[in-house]
């Protein structure tokens, strides 16, 4: 049989569309807050970094906190839809003021960083973040669907990703460049964000969990009294949870790296900051086109697990072919392994959702209880996280390669260690990220489970 489809084309783009939104903020912090801090505001990179870190800290404690309150929510709305639309008020004010530092000691400058990025990225990013994530588990319980809607919501995010990378340079030096540029960038993208995401939790409805659930005739606990100790506890008996957590934890970790060593990378090794629209270019492009076909290749290859192990092996070589390029400043070289490299790591991007989906399905029939709400934390700490850590590491990097954002020549040391962030760390978290992966059989381990128990119904 069939199974039940819920959802209309346009709810499947409503919900994509809600990625638009969290990139805006997303991206923009993760790619430019370091060169608007170094360069514009003329902090110290080190500094920053640690900050950030300190601030990641506070943010790994707040996500299975608000998936807890998310599990434990009544409303008319539903249980995620609240949460990601008030949340994202918070989201658009604390960005907006994360790039308004006023000229001030510089202490205080550091201060009134670390307040507002801690906001952003603790309170108000994780109630959105986690609210919209859990939401494709809840607006569907269909696979297929799932599936695209991690396609289509991931075509949103490098659709906006890209149309930031080509565009914020430029819109800071139309909008009178240094802070008062980036203060007026950062304003339009926090308004954007502001309305898609609107637009997105009124397009689409939760819809309960049917009776004619895998775990159905057993009884169930009701999610809504399931305690925060015993949602933790939960958690962590289920073994693809913790899988799927390090699967985002690195692959955040790497992007936060690689985005903001970006343009710093095309500035001071290329020698050409236009270079960074052309490199998101080949980047981004494939990912939309391969995020187009994704439902078609887990139909074609039969699970998640197996089509991105085989996209993996590709993204390593075009790892090691894309240094080769770098190494020799041959662009066409470093374009065309990008191009590859991304296309080949675009399935994985699609189908984390629906991979977290499956896990939390997993804790459903073995456990008989739903905490959506903390299990989607993983994407939650994975993203912010894993973002955050890797922007500390890239302030860190920065500074021990000797990086001085007033100088306008860098040292060898410093040009070395930006070659090291976006050339050669996507290779070493590419070989994690495949361990990863290899161990993440959930699919298997969830027909196994349907598969014993319908025969003992059977018997």
């Amino acid at each position: 049989m069939s199974e039940k489809k819920y959802l209309k084309w346009y709810q499947k783009v409503a919900y994509g569309s809600g990625d638009m939104a969290s990139n805006c903020g997303y991206a923009l912090i993760s790619s430019f807050v370091m060169i608007y801090l170094t360069d514009a505001v003329g902090l110290n990179s080190l500094v920053i970094g640690t900050l950030m870190m300190i601030s990641k800290l506070l943010d790994g404690v707040s996500d299975i906190f608000f998936g807890g309150l998310m599990d434990r929510t009544k409303s008319k709305m539903g249980q995620a839809r609240p949460w990601m639309l008030y949340g994202q008020i918070g989201v658009s004010a604390s960005l907006f003021l994360v790039f308004c530092i006023p000229d001030m000691s510089q202490n205080m400058q550091y201060a009134y960083f670390f307040v507002f990025y801690t906001a952003f990225n603790a309170i108000f990013y994780t109630a959105n973040s986690i609210a919209y994530a859990a939401l494709a588990a809840k607006i569907t319980k269909n696979g297929q669907e799932r599936v695209q809607l991690g396609s289509i919501r991931f075509i949103f995010a490098t659709f906006t990703t890209l149309v930031i990378s080509y565009n914020v340079m430029g819109l800071v030096e139309k909008f009178g460049g240094g802070t008062k540029g980036w203060r007026t960038v950062a304003l339009i993208f926090a308004l954007i964000a502001l309305i898609v995401n609107t637009f997105c939790v009124l397009m689409v409805r939760e819809v309960p969990d049917e009776e004619t659930s895998p775990a159905a005739g057993k009884k169930t606990t009701d999610e809504n009294k399931v305690s925060f100790g015993t949602s933790l506890k939960l958690l962590f008996k289920n073994p693809y949870y913790l899988i799927i957590l390090g699967l985002y934890l690195a692959n955040y970790v790497y992007s936060g790296i690689t985005q903001g060593s970006a343009i710093y990378f095309m500035r001071y090794y290329m020698g050409n900051d236009s270079l960074l629209g052309t490199f998101s270019l080949c980047q981004l492009v494939p990912v939309m086109i391969i995020l187009s076909v994704t439902p078609m290749l887990v139909k074609k290859f039969g699970s998640m697990w197996k089509m991105n192990l085989y996209a993996r092996i590709i993204t390593l070589v075009m790892g090691v072919v894309f240094i080769a390029g770098a190494m020799t400043k041959n662009l066409p070289v470093m374009l065309v392994s990008t191009f590859l490299r991304n296309m080949a790591g675009g399935p994985l991007t699609g189908t984390l959702n629906a991979l977290v989906a499956e896990t939390s399905d997993y804790t459903w029939r073995t456990q008989g209880v739903r905490i959506d709400g903390v299990m989607f934390s993983c994407s939650s700490i994975g993203v912010k996280l894993g973002g955050g850590i890797g922007s500390a590491v890239l302030g860190w990097l920065l500074a021990l390669g000797g990086y001085d954002g007033t100088a306008a020549v860098q040292s060898a040391g410093a040009v070395n260690m930006i070659f090291f962030m976006y050339a050669i760390i996507p290779l070493l978290f590419g070989i994690v990220m495949a361990v990863l992966i290899y161990f993440l059989k959930v699919e298997q381990a969830n027909r196994e489970w349907d598969k014993a128990h319908l025969r003992g119904e059977e018997a």
